[in-house]
C-alpha cells in the first residue's frame, strides 16, 4: 500500500462521526509526511449512531447586510455534534460536484512562520470594509478542529465553519484545514472554484486577516503535497468535467459502438484520490455483524471459497443527463454531465448473499423480517460509504455482486481495484469502490453520500429536508440520442407537383441507448425527427452473441439504431433551417419517460430522464455529429 495510509484510520473515524478529533495542527509551510502504515487498517463499527449536540449559534444568513463575528456555542475539543439544518445552501453542499470536497484529507501537518510584526514593514493602507472584524493569524490557528469553533482562511478573508460541518459532504475531514487556509486545497480541488461554492462559503463571512499579518496585501503561501499525483493515466479520449478527483464521461461515439464498453472508456465517478493497492495479499475485507462478530476474508479466499458469477450489467450516474435538465429546465446543482455518465460492462465476482451467508447472516430469518437487520452498508478504502436495503442483497434475483474481475480484466484502478460492490439496477453511488468492510446494520450507512446526498426533490424545494426523504436507489428509465449520421440532401414532397412544393431533407442514421434501473427490459424505443409532429419505432440492436448472460433480470442497456429522412422546416438562428430530434423508450412494466423536465426538476439534478433531445439544423455535414451536448444543434 502507498500514501496516503496513514490517514485511512482517521477517515473512517470521521466517517463514522465518532468523537475522535483529528490530530492537532501543527506550528505555514505543509508537509504531507506518507506514512507506512498498512492502508487496510480495521475501520471502526457502524453500528454506534452520532450524538447530535444542540448548537446556540444561530445559522448564519447571506442577506446579512455587513456580517460581523459571530458567537460559536464553544463545542469541546472531544464532543462532535451534528448542525441544524441549514438554510438554501445546503443542497447546494450535497452537489455530486461538491461530493469531494475534504480539505485537509491528505493528512497535512502545517507548519506556519511567525506572524508578521506590525513593528517590521509598515503594512499597507487598511482600505478594506471597516464594518468587517480583524483577526490575527495567532488568534485564527485557536480556532482548529478541536477547538469547538472551527475556522478557515480564503485569501484575506476569515469564515466561521462550524455550522457548515455537518453539512460538509466529505463530513467532518474538514476540519484538517481547521485555523488555516483552504486556498491550497481548493487549488488541489479544483472543483470547488465555482461561484455556488463560493456563495456557500460567504454564507459564513466573519472577518479578514489583520493588515499586519499580510504581505502584499495577502496571507504567506501554504504549499501542500497533491494527492493525486498517484492516480492512474487515464485514456485522452474520455470527456473529462474535473481532472481533481477524475470525473469523466464516455464519448458519444463509444456509447453507440459497443455493447460492451471498454474499460478504458468507461465513465469515471470519483469523489477523491485513486487509492493504491500494491499486493493483493495484504488485501483483507471485513464483514461485521449485527450483533458485531467480524468475519475477514482475503481475495483470494473470495475466489477460491465461492461460485463465481457472471452477469452485464450497467452502471450511470444519478447526474447522468444532467446537463440535460439545465438546458431544458434552469439551473441545477452539481456536475454537468452530458449523456456519457453510463456504461456497460461484463462483471465477475461472487454473490453477496453466498458471502453473507457464509459470515453468519441468517437469511431466512432476515427476509421474512424476524431480526433488526435492515441495511447493508459499504464502505470504501478512501472513506466513501453507502448503503443498500438488506432485502437487495440477499436477493438470490438480485445478482449483487463483490466484482473482482471487468471485462475479462482484473478491475482496473479507477473502477475498484481490488474489490468492488456491484449492484445492478441501482444508481451506481451504491456500487462502492475499493470496498474494504460491509457491515450488516438496522440503518442506513452514516456517510454524508448517503444521508446528504443522492436524492432527490420537489420542483419547489429549495430548502429540502434530507433526513426525511429517501435515498436513491433503483433507478428510473432513460434513453438518449449517442450519434447521428447525416447523409446527402434530398427533395422531399407529398403534392402531385413535387417540382414547385419540394422540401429540403436529408437521410439521417441515428443511435444511442435505452435503459430501466431494478433489472426491468426495454421493449419499445420511439423516435420522432420533426419535434414530436410523428413517431417511429427504433430498431432494437441484440446483444452479440458472444455476450455473457446478463443475469437473472434485464441489467444491461438496449441499444438502438433508426434510419429515416430529416425534413428542415423550424427557422433556426441566423436563417437556417432545424428539426428537432426527440427519443423515449418504454420498459417491459410500461414505465415510460416524461415529456419535460417541468414535473421532475430539482436543484440537485438528479433523475433527469425526460425525453432526449437533440436540434440539427442545416449547417450540419454529412459527417457522423456526436450528440455531445443535448438540445444543442447539431
Amino acid at each position: 500500500m502507498q500514501a496516503p495510509r496513514r490517514l485511512f484510520s482517521e477517515l473512517i473515524q470521521l466517517s463514522t462521526r465518532r468523537p475522535v478529533p483529528p490530530r492537532p495542527l501543527g506550528p505555514l509551510h505543509a508537509r504531507v509526511a506518507a506514512s507506512r502504515r498498512p492502508f487496510h487498517a480495521s475501520p471502526c463499527s457502524r453500528h454506534t449512531r452520532p450524538t447530535p449536540a444542540a448548537s446556540s449559534k444561530p445559522s448564519p444568513s447571506s442577506s446579512d447586510a455587513s456580517p460581523g463575528r459571530k458567537q460559536s456555542s464553544g463545542r469541546s475539543s472531544g464532543s462532535w455534534r451534528r448542525p441544524p439544518r441549514l438554510v438554501q445552501a445546503t443542497i447546494l453542499l450535497a452537489s455530486g460536484g461538491l461530493a469531494s470536497l475534504i480539505i485537509g484529507i491528505v493528512g497535512v501537518e502545517p507548519s506556519y512562520e511567525d506572524d508578521v510584526d506590525a513593528s517590521g514593514t509598515a503594512p499597507s493602507t487598511d482600505d478594506r470594509d471597516p464594518k468587517l472584524e480583524r483577526f490575527r493569524l495567532t488568534e485564527i490557528r485557536k480556532h482548529d478542529a478541536k477547538s469547538g469553533s472551527p475556522w478557515v482562511t480564503h485569501g484575506d478573508k476569515v469564515y466561521d465553519i462550524t455550522d457548515w460541518v455537518g453539512a460538509h459532504p466529505g463530513g467532518d475531514v474538514i476540519l484538517r484545514a481547521a485555523g488555516g487556509s483552504i486556498d491550497p486545497y481548493w487549488d488541489l480541488f479544483t472543483i470547488h472554484k465555482s461561484p455556488y461554492v463560493y456563495e456557500i462559503l460567504n454564507q459564513y463571512l466573519i472577518g479578514l486577516i489583520a493588515q499586519e499579518d499580510l504581505i502584499d496585501g495577502k496571507p504567506a503561501f501554504q504549499a501542500v503535497e497533491d494527492p493525486f499525483q498517484h492516480d492512474p493515466t487515464r485514456d485522452p479520449r474520455l470527456i473529462t468535467l474535473t481532472p481533481k478527483p477524475r470525473n469523466a464521461e464516455t464519448p458519444g461515439e463509444s456509447l453507440a459502438d459497443s455493447y460492451l464498453t471498454p474499460n478504458e472508456l468507461f465513465y469515471v465517478r470519483n469523489h477523491m484520490w485513486v487509492p493504491e493497492v500494491d499486493d493483493t495479499s495484504d488485501y483483507t475485507l471485513k464483514i461485521e455483524l449485527l450483533d458485531g462478530t467480524i468475519k475477514e476474508y482475503t481475495l483470494e479466499d473470495l475466489k477460491t471459497k465461492f461460485k463465481p458469477s457472471t452477469i452485464v450489467a450497467v452502471l450511470q450516474c444519478s447526474g447522468n443527463r444532467r446537463s440535460d435538465m439545465t438546458r431544458n429546465a434552469k439551473k441545477t446543482n452539481g456536475l454537468q454531465w452530458n449523456v456519457g455518465a453510463i456504461s456497460c460492462a461484463e462483471w465477475q465476482g461472487v454473490k453477496l448473499s453466498d458471502v453473507l451467508a457464509d459470515a453468519g447472516v441468517p437469511v431466512q430469518e432476515v427476509m421474512t423480517g424476524e431480526t433488526e437487520a435492515k441495511h447493508v452498508q459499504f464502505s470504501a478504502l478512501e472513506a466513501y460509504g453507502a448503503s443498500i436495503p438488506i432485502e437487495a442483497a440477499l436477493d438470490p434475483r438480485g445478482d449483487v455482486l463483490l466484482a473482482y474481475s471487468m471485462n475479462g480484466k482484473p478491475l482496473p484502478r479507477d473502477h475498484g481495484f481490488p474489490l468492488r460492490a456491484l449492484v445492478p439496477g441501482h444508481v451506481a453511488a451504491r456500487s462502492v469502490k475499493w470496498l474494504s468492510q460491509i457491515t450488516v446494520s438496522d440503518e442506513e450507512s452514516h456517510s454524508q453520500w448517503q444521508r446528504k446526498d443522492y436524492k432527490s426533490f420537489g420542483p419547489n424545494e429549495t430548502n429540502p429536508d434530507w433526513d426525511s426523504a429517501a435515498a436513491i436507489q433503483e433507478m428510473p428509465i432513460t434513453s438518449a440520442i449517442t450519434t447521428v449520421q447525416l447523409g446527402d440532401w434530398t427533395a422531399t414532397s407529398s403534392d402531385a407537383d413535387a417540382a414547385t412544393n419540394a422540401t429540403p431533407a436529408r437521410e439521417a442514421s441515428l443511435r444511442g441507448y435505452a435503459y430501466s434501473g431494478g433489472g426491468r427490459k426495454i421493449v419499445r424505443v420511439d423516435v420522432s425527427l420533426d419535434n414530436g409532429k410523428t413517431w417511429d419505432q427504433a430498431e432494437l440492436l441484440d446483444k452479440p452473441e458472444t455476450a455473457p448472460r446478463s443475469g437473472h433480470k434485464s441489467w444491461a442497456w438496449k441499444r438502438w439504431r433508426y434510419d429515416g429522412v430529416l425534413s428542415l422546416g423550424e427557422d433556426g438562428e441566423g436563417g437556417k433551417k432545424c428539426t428537432t430530434l426527440l427519443v423515449k423508450a418504454t420498459d417491459e412494466a410500461y414505465n415510460s419517460q416524461p415529456e419535460s423536465y417541468a414535473a421532475i426538476f430539482n436543484q440537485r439534478g438528479n433523475l433527469a430522464n425526460a425525453w432526449h433531445r437533440l436540434q440539427v439544423c442545416s449547417e450540419c455535414n454529412s459527417k457522423q455529429q456526436q450528440a455531445t451536448k443535448t438540445g444543442d444543434k447539431a
